[in-house]
């Protein structure tokens, strides 16, 4: 006689009461009501906010009479470059194209560098007023930065650094932001990392090229988006530190160029081409890191 069935046996099967299955599909089918309604939503958000990129993005390609179409045609029946050709003619594209690269680069790159060194200074290095340099930092954060034009356009004045590459760099060569997202990244690092690395002998450049920066690429990656992204769109001190038309970064030359009814004569499609192209480069540096960028954002979440 098996011990199932023996009188008094306890059975060890694992016992299913009636209606489980029932419950679990009950349990299941709100949950993924919800997340199919949180995927609606934020499609519909991604589809307002990207809207009007969709619609410069083709507008660039459409002709004069599809733009002024009424109702608006969103798709172009009848795809053209003409927009592009006539805004290269009547602008010197290549020449401020440079210019923006010039500048959005150096910026990008010296924000780097000196973000890093100031906010590994803060994290990991003792020395008096630390916290009242974290302070003013802090405090440069709440400044507005329309604030800092006037002075800013003073001082470069007085060094005779208008109408030239740095003057359009300095001003921007390290931001607060920058070295508070570096200081609060560069803080998850252990001490004792550095602790084991000193007493191997290693001076701070050392830890600090060879240990710390490659352990803050996530940080890196981020603040180089950042940067990048407002040196390229700065339109308002490119404006007031350039007299020189050559000097003219994109923002400025289009914004002047669309201004201008000898050359744009109005035309919509013209500006809509030079828009695009100063917003592809962005779409470019965004795509190449932006596994970094995210890697960066969510280990800061998880802090």
């Amino acid at each position: 006689m098996s011990a199932t069935n023996a009188p008094g046996a306890v059975s060890t099967a694992p016992s299913k009461e009636p209606g489980d299955a029932e419950r679990k599909g009950r349990a299941g089918r709100p949950r993924s009501a919800k997340r199919i309604f949180v995927y609606v939503l934020l499609s519909f958000g991604l589809l307002i906010m990207s809207a009007p990129f969709l619609w410069m993005a083709l507008s660039s390609f459409k002709t004069t009479s599809e733009l002024t179409a009424s109702p608006p045609v969103w798709i172009p029946t009848e795809w053209t470059l003409d927009n592009f050709r006539n805004l290269l003619d009547k602008l010197d594209l290549p020449l401020y194209f440079m210019n923006s690269v010039i500048v959005a680069v150096l910026v990008t790159v010296s924000n780097l560098v000196f973000c890093s060194m100031l906010g590994y200074a803060l994290a990991k290095l003792r020395f008096a007023g630390r916290n009242k340099i974290f302070g003013l930092v802090l405090g440069a954060l709440m400044v507005p930065g329309n604030l800092m034009l006037l002075p800013l356009f003073v001082l470069m004045s007085k060094l005779q650094l208008i109408d030239s590459y740095a003057g359009l760099v300095l001003p921007f060569a390290a931001g607060a932001f920058g070295v508070f997202l570096m200081r609060q990244f560069m803080q998850s690092i252990p001490d004792e990392l550095l602790e084991a690395a000193r007493m191997d002998g290693a001076g701070e450049w050392y830890i600090f090229w060879r240990i710390v920066m490659p352990l803050v690429k996530p940080a890196l990656a981020t603040l180089s988006i950042f940067t990048f992204l407002g040196s390229w769109n700065n339109f308002v001190w490119p404006l007031i530190a350039t007299n020189d038309p050559d000097k003219y970064t994109l923002p400025v030359a289009l914004a002047t160029f669309a201004t201008d009814p000898n050359k744009s004569g109005g035309s919509n499609g013209m500006l809509m081409a030079g828009s695009f192209l100063i917003v592809l480069p962005v779409l470019v540096v965004f795509i190449a890191l932006q596994r970094h960028f995210t890697q960066g954002i969510a280990t800061a979440g998880m802090k």
